[in-house]
């Protein structure tokens, strides 16, 4: 069975940082592309980042483009992101979530096959 865990949210005040982890079991990491996604209050899903499976290559919606970095450890089945100069408007629930092939936009979340519980990050001004 499948399992994506989210960890590492919490309360932070603006211009702070948090790194997530997402620790992956029932599948071997490498095989998959990872990504994270996030969902704020009243709002849709959106993408944040996204990795390849060996790692070469990344991609970054514009918010975080700059302030976050994605890196994943296939010999440990994990993956995090540092996310660095945050903002209030990153508040939201985030979501590990893992698909066959790398997908870097919101409109391309149904092509990934497998999310976690995801973790909350609350950025105070």
């Amino acid at each position: 069975q499948v399992q994506l865990v989210e960890s590492g949210g919490g309360l932070v005040q603006a211009g702070g940082s948090l790194t997530l982890s997402c620790a992956a079991s029932g599948l071997t990491l490498i095989d998959y592309a990872m990504a994270w996604f996030r969902q704020a209050p009243g709002k849709e899903h959106e993408f944040v980042a996204a990795i390849s499976r060996s790692g070469g290559r990344s991609y970054y919606d514009d918010s975080g483009e700059g302030r976050f970095t994605i890196t994943r450890d296939n010999a440990k089945n994990t993956v995090h992101l540092q996310m660095n100069s945050l903002k209030p408007e990153d508040t939201a629930v985030y979501f590990c979530e893992a698909g066959k092939e790398l997908y870097y936009s919101t409109n391309a979340e149904d092509m990934y096959e497998y999310w976690g519980q995801g973790t909350q990050i609350t950025v105070s001004s």
